[in-house]
């Protein structure tokens, strides 16, 4: 990393959670489900929202949020939650394919300039918006990539939609690399702090996702490689066990530090990392 790199990586991580296990004990973070709608539909992904929704695993929301809630609702949990330092923005659906991703993040820039600003996406629409998310004050971006390769990627991403049209297979595929490379791109010239998450599925990926950090070395700060969770059309494939995420890591991390903490938050998580989470519908602004 060159050093203006590594100085804001280091000021990261004194700040955000989910790049520094030490602050899972001592500062909270909120994920705002603001995003329902995704424009990529991945194998493994089974999006779950309503009531009934228990699960703690990404893409899963008890509740739609609205922009306009936003703002009470934060003032309400920070009386709670003094600690709560970082409000991200993680779906349930795709961010950036979301208006009001983008209204949430004008609210939090006006009425909490205070708190670290993070988002995830898929990356599909990361070059066209990474100028926007750095004027928005936006500082970590995490973009899920689980290949480099159209012939790998076909098979964990079904279809993208892309400006009103579906691309499917390998075409699909490689329009998806070819924007989540351009817009790590974008979004490290922007000043952004890039994180890179891949899902690692042994049947599929385990031996590609070198290829992953390679590639992103000198335009992201960090890996996060986690394991498959099997639902949807990958419900019948096994998640990898201890050891061959354990061997995957120090592969990739010869190119590209890795973060081995990840709790694969749902898209409502709030609170500690470390502690159980915090019932937010039980707050006053959700009673009805």
């Amino acid at each position: 990393m060159t050093s203006k790199k590594m100085s804001k990586f280091a000021h990261i991580l004194k700040v955000h959670p989910c790049y520094n296990e030490k602050l899972h004990d001592k500062i909270g973070r909120v994920h705002l489900p603001v995003a329902p709608r995704c424009n990529i539909a991945c194998r493994f992904c089974r999006r779950s929202i309503g009531k009934e929704s228990c699960e703690k695993r990404p893409g899963v929301a008890r509740h739609i949020m609205k922009p306009e809630e936003v703002e009470d609702y934060l003032r309400e949990l920070l009386k709670k939650m003094p600690n709560l330092k970082v409000v991200g923005i993680a779906g349930p659906g795709d961010s950036l394919f979301n208006r009001e991703t983008f209204e949430t993040l004008e609210i939090l820039k006006e009425k909490f300039p205070e708190l670290t600003k993070c988002l995830s996406t898929n990356g599909l629409l990361l070059p066209r918006y990474a100028r926007k998310l750095a004027d928005l004050d936006v500082k970590t971006v995490t973009v899920t990539v689980n290949a480099v390769d159209p012939k790998i990627l076909k098979d964990i991403v079904e279809w993208i939609y892309l400006d009103g049209e579906i691309y499917r297979g390998e075409e699909g595929a490689a329009i998806l690399i070819k924007n989540q490379i351009e817009g790590v791109e974008r979004a490290h010239d922007e000043g952004l702090v890039v994180k890179i998450n891949s899902v690692l599925i042994p049947e599929i990926n385990m031996d590609h996702l070198v290829e992953v950090a390679k590639t992103f070395k000198d335009i992201a700060h960090l890996q996060n490689i986690i394991p498959l969770i099997p639902l949807y059309k990958m419900k019948d494939l096994r998640p990898p066990t201890c050891e061959e995420i354990k061997k995957v890591r120090e592969i990739c991390e010869k190119y590209l530090p890795q973060f081995r903490a990840c709790r694969q938050c749902r898209s409502d998580a709030v609170g500690l990392l470390s502690e159980k989470r915090l019932n937010i519908y039980d707050l006053k602004h959700f009673s009805h």
